[in-house]
């Protein structure tokens, strides 16, 4: 992500920076040299991943540390099931190193090109109300602090902390490895069909209790709501993946190749925008395949957005979702990207969007040569009336005042962070607005 000139910019391009200096270590030594050379500087330093965070959480104008190179599997606890990896892993190399063991990662997002220090540090997640966020699975950690020391957490060690450091927005220190709670392998059988949205909205809370893994998209200005199943089976079970044609026409050609058609028109001349959707939501899923456990999950994502995501109370999200519905036809907005519903089960991470209550998500896009800025904000309002929590890693303008309410362990996580990085060396503006400097 680094360009001539010494650029870095992140995936969403809603952030960008010049750092004074970019490091790329591959041992966990070479990372404690950078911390402490900084350290000595008086310099901030920041970890970067792949950089598909939406909001500044990775923007490091001191010293960055890129750690592409930081990657692979440390060991395995063949008996507890489970994998130590390092910090700059991406998640979608995860299921090769897995696979001699038989083992998967229990539950994954939509999008797998995020670091695995990355995805549970911003509170990545996919759906699925017996499942929670990416953080759950963390039962172990590593973290190289502000003295340039490691500081282990796990059963054994620091047990305490690991709420607060399996979902640290980066702000306790540079996390190196993290030690992961696998499951044996399993495929999934994936039923995606259009359906009448008022009664998908309406049924939410039951379809996300009844099914393993539920969400649903939507087209505005339709009335169909697209909807994923997705049942965990036995890793010995049949399999029936999609061809390759089948998939390349999917997920190719129309899912990415004609997205982006269709994003480029509708920005040109948003009249089109609602005609566009109707045709998108009769085209797009309507298939039932089966295949091991991360083919299913994850899918392409080619054509370039902005995000915000808000987490609400489970109970209350058919009720933000219609608000959200209300605002985009008050506004006569022509929104071309469709929104996204999904669920995670409560947990006891200090800042995670599911903290203490089973949550709903609701995510909106905007193309990304499209200003959100309007959009963004009147969805941000509904979602902070119906008591919503932000995504860290997606667009908010919520800061520390504002977030405090909303998290019970708060100052709990800002006073860990006083203790173990006093003179705020990992620190950056996103960080000072949503912790405090």
């Amino acid at each position: 992500m680094t360009r001539p000139g010494g650029t870095w910019q992140n995936w969403g391009r809603t952030e960008k920076v010049r750092p004074q200096l970019v490091e790329y270590p591959t041992t966990i030594s070479a990372v404690r040299r950078s911390v402490r050379s900084a350290s000595a500087r008086g310099r901030a330093i920041k970890a970067v991943g792949a950089g598909h965070s939406f909001t500044g959480i990775a923007v490091a104008p001191g010293t960055l540390l890129d750690l592409s190179d930081l990657s692979g599997l440390v060991s395995v606890d063949r008996e507890r099931s489970r994998v130590r990896l390092l910090a700059g892993t991406r998640l979608h190399r995860i299921p090769a190193l897995l696979a001699p063991y038989g083992l998967a990662m229990t539950n994954l997002g939509d999008i797998d090109r995020q670091s695995i220090s990355g995805a549970v540090s911003t509170g990545t997640h996919g759906t699925g109300l017996r499942f929670g966020g990416l953080a759950t699975q963390v039962v172990g950690a590593t973290l190289v602090t502000a003295d340039g020391e490691l500081l282990t957490v796990d059963e054994e060690e620091n047990a305490e902390l690991l709420p607060a450091v399996a979902l640290g927005l980066g702000a306790l220190g540079i996390l190196v490895d993290v030690t992961i709670q696998c499951v044996p392998a399993f495929v999934l059988r994936a039923v995606e069909r259009p359906e009448p949205l008022p009664d998908v909205v309406a049924g939410f809370g039951e379809r996300v209790k009844d099914a393993d893994h539920f969400e649903f998209y939507w087209f505005p200005h339709t009335d169909v709501a697209l909807t994923k199943t997705n049942t965990r089976l036995p890793s010995d079970a049949a399999t029936h993946p999609l061809g390759a044609v089948t998939r390349f026409v999917d997920d190719a050609l129309i899912g990415n190749g004609v997205h982006q058609a269709v994003c480029s028109a509708g920005r040109a001349v948003p009249a089109l925008v609602p005609g566009i959707n109707r045709l998108s939501a009769r085209v797009w899923g309507d298939r039932e395949f089966s295949d091991l456990s991360h083919r299913v999950f994850a899918t392409s994502r080619s054509v370039r957005f902005r995000e915000m995501e808000y987490a609400v109370p489970l109970e209350r999200l058919p009720d933000a979702f219609a608000a959200v519905q209300r605002v985009i036809d008050a506004n006569g907005w022509r929104i071309e990207f469709p929104i996204e519903v999904r669920a995670a089960a409560v947990d006891d991470r200090w800042l995670s969007t599911a903290h203490g209550r089973d949550s709903g998500y609701i995510a909106v896009h905007r193309y990304w040569r499209a200003d959100p800025t309007d959009y963004f904000a009147a969805v941000e309002e509904v979602m902070l009336a119906h008591d919503g929590r932000p995504h860290w890693g997606k667009m908010h303008t919520l800061d520390a005042a504002a977030l405090r309410t909303r998290y019970p362990r708060f100052e709990e996580f800002i006073a860990l962070r006083d203790r173990v990085d006093p003179e705020r060396r990992f620190r950056n503006p996103y960080l000072d607005r949503v912790l405090g400097a």
